[in-house]
């Protein structure tokens, strides 16, 4: 009969020779300065560089006056910042005899963009969830015929939506502005919506007609509150998308109700007096800062929304 003692030595010897030659586990470390990391890291910093250096031209422009802006040196930071150049942007450079800034444009870019999110976006959820989990007859046709709209070219609608607003009463105003950008939105929208609603799990959907609740208690009730990350994806793309528009704001309103946009490229285009390059910089960046506040602001829910459906199909 062997000895315990002798055993559990033989047990632990053999342990001991045995860790040696098992080494360490797990994925190998990567170094810190491989090719791979070189080229990727390389590749972001350009890309970021690409547009950040012109960002950095137009804030330094804007804070400096006409005196240093003549000395060439675009790079330089200002030697003394003054914030007139944004005053005289917003309030009182002149568009042709007007001299209101872009103060009018921007309340007009308001008054057009948030009812053109809200109904584009209030429909397109409704179509979506009812293209996903409620199947009616000649579904696919209605959904193919959205797709296709989604990739016409505007240039090719621009005449026969003039012709349009003009019978209805509606060219050249807020109004008809409104309805043009929600329905070129519907589309898109739909489509995210549509792919959204799909990859919610069905049994959700199902025990909810169990339970008896119907098409608007279902939408309102379940839906709604679980799909907060598409929406916030949809409010950003429509946002950008009509606040950043230019061809239809210029075709389809007037100079009193023109958007910011429009404005902004009157601003940069006047022929009239000294070309004021602090002004306009200053004046491209107050444009901008709607998307970008509203991007910042829901950045995360973008993305989440994005990753949790918004682009499958």
């Amino acid at each position: 009969m062997s000895n315990p003692g002798t055993l559990a030595a033989a047990v632990v010897g053999a342990d001991a020779f045995r860790a040696p030659l098992e080494g360490p586990r797990g994925a190998r470390p990567r170094r810190a300065l491989s090719r791979r990391n070189i080229f990727l890291y390389g590749t972001l910093i350009v890309v970021a560089l690409y547009y950040l250096v012109p960002l950095y031209v137009m804030i330094v422009t804007s804070l400096k006056g006409m005196p240093e802006i003549r000395l060439g040196n675009i790079f330089a930071p200002p030697v003394e910042i003054t914030f007139e150049p944004w005053v005289k942007a917003w309030a009182t450079a002149c568009t042709g005899l007007n001299c209101d800034g872009l103060s009018r444009g921007f309340w007009n870019s308001v008054r057009i963009t948030v009812p053109s999110v809200i109904f584009s976006i209030a429909v397109a959820s409704v179509n979506g969830y009812a293209l996903a989990n409620w199947r009616f007859k000649g579904a696919d046709t209605f959904f193919t015929i959205l797709i296709v709209g989604a990739f016409i070219p505007y240039q090719v609608m621009i005449y026969p939506i003039v012709i349009l607003l003009r019978e209805i009463g509606l060219y050249g105003t807020l109004w008809g502005l409104i309805i043009v950008h929600s329905i070129f939105g519907m589309p898109i929208l739909t489509l995210l919506f549509r792919n959204y609603f799909a990859s919610v799990p069905e049994e959700l959907f199902k025990a909810a007609r169990v339970d008896g609740a119907g098409f608007w208690r279902i939408y309102f009730v379940i839906m709604l509150p679980m799909a907060l990350p598409i929406f916030v994806v949809a409010i950003i793309l429509q946002i950008t998308g009509i606040w950043n528009d230019f061809l239809f704001g210029v075709i389809y309103t007037k100079p009193d109700t023109y958007p910011m946009t429009v404005q902004l490229n009157n601003i940069v285009n006047s022929v009239q007096g000294v070309k004021e390059y602090n002004v306009n910089m200053a004046a491209t960046i107050l444009t901008g800062l709607v998307p970008l506040i509203v991007y910042f602001v829901s950045g995360k829910l973008f993305v989440r929304g994005i990753a949790a459906g918004a682009v499958k199909g």
